[in-house]
């Protein structure tokens, strides 16, 4: 029995403030920024910062984002899109498969580093310098690499062979192990150039020119007026409601609606009369996502999302009455396949109802200012493109795109790639509750609901919610569980017609999640963070 009621590790909690992320190190950047005085939004720029260090193959300054803020206790709420765009000489006819997955062809424009910079000349008080402090400090005197952090630059050999600056940064000097101490000097000099000139400096001053001039030079196709033209974005949160609670995430053009939809048709049954991860409440999860998933794959990169009808509680009665309870479905699976299979499950009619959206962070502070951020490179490590003298590694968004004509989601100039990130927050009467993500690129869609049951339906504890063993669904019939579910549930699925794989007891496969709450009687606020990578709570 785990010594935390359900979990291995307790709930973190504080009065001030709390701060969740990938790595302890950034999150106490975070608090750092709290203890100075700053609000949540410094805090979350800190941690983003300090992430481009201690967590390098995921998150950075050549990485995009988005971020939910709700401020005045939830009943103010933005969300801001960082998402860089396909550079204007993006050819589809011009890449192959290989080259659009890594390598200097593979990158959108950053977008990190302008989101962060957006968000804090908007509502952050304290210098931009303070809140970068942390980040420019553990780059000059550098950082122990954990168990996990070598597990991950191991895996990436092939993608930091791309760029003969990413091995040397990543691979050099006799290689990564745990306990070794590295520094980022050129990745320090870069931050202190945007400390001083903010955003200008990045995408309009000298680094701007040397990210170009090292792109190009090997063949890539991302240039300074790329750069120049980059803008953040703030829109108004999708949202739906779900048994006296209000939902918050992603809107189009991004594909959290394929979440939110999912939590929409499993309103309608009694998952918690069924039990948590039984066959019953798992088998309908796992519909629920295959029907979302194909409206996704539909809808999402569609110029008009027709999100008032994919979000109607009607048409969310009509999805759940496509689904069989005895009988596993066909899925036509997470990307874009010309290939039909036979019996694949097709997308619904959103429009008949419009009448009726890697790594996670999240920081909270007393005055009621909540921001949860989900941002990434597209896999570890990105393209493996690095630019010499910054410390900076390209994204490689592109590689979401698709290369063939017939996809909604084609690679096409200046086209954001359809991303699945979904910070997303919930609410109750109008009030901050629970803040929720997780990375793991099409599976952030399936395990953010999963966390947001395992609160609302189940009633676990956020910690709880974050560790309890989850599934992923993929192309057919194909699903993926951590070994801790049942083996009597896993065969009640295949029973179903479910091709179940088992993984590992805790694997990153399913995502690595962070979460805040806040008790509605007392406003403490309670932190979670994901054993399954380096995350880690904090509070004050």
């Amino acid at each position: 029995m785990p010594p935390h009621r359900n979990a291995y590790r307790p709930v973190v909690m504080g009065t001030r403030g709390v701060v969740t992320s990938a790595h302890p190190l950034a999150s106490m950047a975070g608090i750092r920024a709290l203890l100075a005085g700053g609000n949540a939004v410094d805090a979350a720029v800190a941690v983003g910062a300090a992430l481009n260090v201690v967590e390098p193959f995921m998150s950075g300054a050549g990485g995009i984002g988005l971020m939910l803020v709700s401020r005045d206790g939830g009943r103010e709420r933005h969300v801001l899109d960082f998402i860089g765009h396909a550079p204007a000489a993006a050819d589809r006819t011009r890449v192959t498969e290989d080259e659009i997955a890594g390598g200097p062809k593979a990158c959108a424009t950053p977008g990190n580093l302008g989101g962060w910079l957006a968000a804090h000349e908007r509502f952050g008080r304290l210098p931009r310098a303070t809140v970068l402090e942390p980040a420019i400090s553990m780059a000059e005197q550098g950082v122990p690499l954990t168990w996990k952090n070598v597990e991950f630059f191991e895996n990436a050999g092939q993608t930091l062979a791309r760029s003969a600056e990413a091995g040397r940064l990543y691979l050099g000097d006799g290689g990564p192990r745990p306990g070794k101490v590295v520094t980022y000097r050129d990745l320090a000099r870069t931050l202190r150039q945007v400390a001083e000139g903010g955003a200008d400096a990045f995408y309009r001053g000298p680094i701007a020119k040397a990210i170009a001039a090292a792109v190009r030079e090997a063949g890539g196709w991302l240039e300074e007026e790329d750069l120049a033209r980059f803008a953040p974005v703030w829109r108004e949160p999708a949202t739906i409601t779900y048994r006296g609670h209000e939902i918050a995430s992603m809107p189009p053009p991004f594909a959290a609606f394929q979440m939110l939809e999912t939590l929409n048709v499993l309103e309608g049954y009694d998952l918690r009369g069924w039990g948590h991860n039984t066959v019953d409440a798992l088998h309908h999860l796992i519909e629920a996502i295959k029907l979302a998933s194909a409206d996704r794959l539909a809808y999402a990169y569609t110029p008009d999302v027709p999100i008032r009808g994919l979000l109607s509680k009607a048409y969310a009665a009509s999805q759940r009455a496509r689904i069989r309870s005895d009988r596993a479905s066909v899925s036509e699976g997470e990307r874009f396949n010309r290939d039909t299979l036979a019996g694949q499950i097709r997308e619904g009619h959103p429009a008949r109802f419009e009448n009726e959206q890697t790594t996670h962070f999240a920081c909270a502070d007393a005055e009621g200012t909540v921001v949860s951020v989900t941002q990434t490179l597209g896999v570890p490590f990105g393209s493996g493109f690095a630019v010499p003298g910054t410390g900076i590694v390209l994204n490689n968004i592109l590689k979401w795109m698709d290369l063939d004509p017939e996809s909604p989601n084609v690679l096409k100039p200046g086209r954001k790639a359809g991303t699945m990130m979904s910070p997303t927050q919930v609410y109750r009467d109008g009030g901050f509750l629970l803040s929720i993500g997780t990375p793991g690129s099409y599976g952030i869609l399936q395990t953010t609901a999963q966390m947001l049951l395992n609160v609302l339906e189940f009633g676990l504890n956020l910690q709880e919610a974050i560790e309890a063993p989850r599934a992923r669904v993929y192309r057919d019939r194909v699903v993926d569980a951590e070994s801790r579910i049942s083996p009597d549930v896993l065969d009640g699925l295949r029973r179903r017609g479910h091709q179940v794989n088992v993984i590992a007891d805790w694997s990153w496969i399913v995502g690595g999640g962070q979460g805040i709450m806040r008790d509605s009687e007392s406003g403490a606020l309670m932190g979670g963070a994901d054993p399954r990578r380096d995350g880690y709570a904090l509070a004050v």
